[in-house]
């Protein structure tokens, strides 16, 4: 490669690499700093002038070398091919905060054109470095609102199922000694604490994430929840043999609730369909429908029409669909009832 074409390559490079915003470097094999780009001597709060020509290591403190050192050493034993870090950055300041350091070792033929005996520039490994400080900051947000969600679901399950099987006990020696209409009524108002009570805990206890994702059938799984919901004299139909990657038990809150959502709304005579669309599927019903004004509102907390809904059952469908990453919608079904369209599943051919 003749002088002016070589110039014209690493200002090319140069000029990409000035333009990311992450910190890029490159050190020699002597352990010296060969090249940053603007934004690392920014992180660093150094000019380049002051960085090149220097021990790399003498910019970092000893616990972020030793880390760097180690996956080097992995490296060169072949157990990796490139090094992933994750440490405090060090600044000319002493500041501190985190970031993710991403190196490979450069490999090359020698050669005169390489400008150096050691290949491409006599350079050793090159590294680019990413602040991740908003990144732990909303881990950190997220691990302190599981902890309160783990506080509420502990508090949920003890403070309240205890006094409710308390007072459920006491029901059953109340009926023993007289008969009361009014007894009755006790018994539907502890059943319908204890399924806001089971709903507060799939919400509280399974929050937004979802556990490892599955090749699973829709027609199986539900069969499986059709199955295991109160369904009276409703009648099922399933029209698609598709098969989605997802979480099986969070998908079966999905159908379990839709299901029961449909025959507690359109009564026990109910027919719920699913089917496909395309990116996804729905469960529909020929029920009365949900008014188009309502369609948003419907999985906000606490929303129900039913007196004897808990106004949960929707909210988790939500929440497990926006976990997987899919979108879900409310329209009318071919019958005028409540059609719930899921897209954007990862679908299995």
């Amino acid at each position: 490669m003749d002088d002016s074409r070589r110039e014209r390559e690493i200002r090319r490079y140069e000029t990409i690499l000035e333009s990311l915003d992450d910190a890029v470097y490159a050190v020699r094999p002597d352990g010296t700093i060969a090249y940053v780009n603007d934004r690392y001597a920014e992180m660093k709060g150094a000019s380049r002038e002051e960085l090149i020509g220097t021990d790399i290591y003498d910019w970092v403190t000893e616990e972020a070398a030793e880390k760097a050192r180690e996956v080097r050493r992995e490296m060169a034993a072949g157990e990796r091919e490139a090094g992933a870090v994750e440490y405090e950055f060090l600044t000319a300041d002493g500041e501190r905060f985190p970031v993710e350091m991403r190196f490979s070792r450069l490999a090359g033929e020698k050669s005169e054109d390489a400008g150096g005996e050691d290949g491409l520039g006599g350079l050793d490994r090159v590294g680019v470095i990413r602040d991740v400080s908003e990144r732990k900051r909303r881990e950190e947000v997220l691990r302190e609102k599981n902890e309160r969600l783990e506080e509420f679901a502990s508090i949920v399950s003890h403070d309240l199922r205890n006094p409710l099987s308390v007072a459920e006990g006491r029901l059953d020696l109340a009926r023993e000694e007289c008969d009361s209409e009014h007894l009755d009524a006790i018994a539907d108002a502890h059943e319908r604490m204890g399924s806001l009570i089971d709903d507060l805990l799939t919400l509280a206890r399974d929050g937004d994430g979802v556990e490892e994702v599955e090749r699973v059938s829709l027609r199986r799984i539900v069969e499986e929840c059709w199955e295991g919901v109160e369904t009276a004299d409703a009648t099922l139909r399933i029209e698609t043999d598709r098969a989605v990657r997802a979480d099986r038990s969070r998908l079966k809150q999905v159908f379990e609730n839709l299901v029961r959502n449909s025959v507690e709304h359109a009564g026990e005579g109910v027919t719920v369909a699913v089917s496909d669309v395309d990116g996804g599927f729905y469960v529909a019903d020929d029920g009365p429908g949900i008014p188009e004004s309502d369609r948003e509102a419907v999985f906000e907390v606490g929303y129900t029409t039913n007196d004897d809904g808990t106004g949960f059952g929707l909210e988790i469908v939500d929440a497990v669909a926006a976990a997987h990453g899919w979108d879900v919608r409310v329209a009318e079904s071919a019958d005028g009832g409540a059609r719930f369209e899921f897209t954007g599943v990862d679908v299995v051919d």
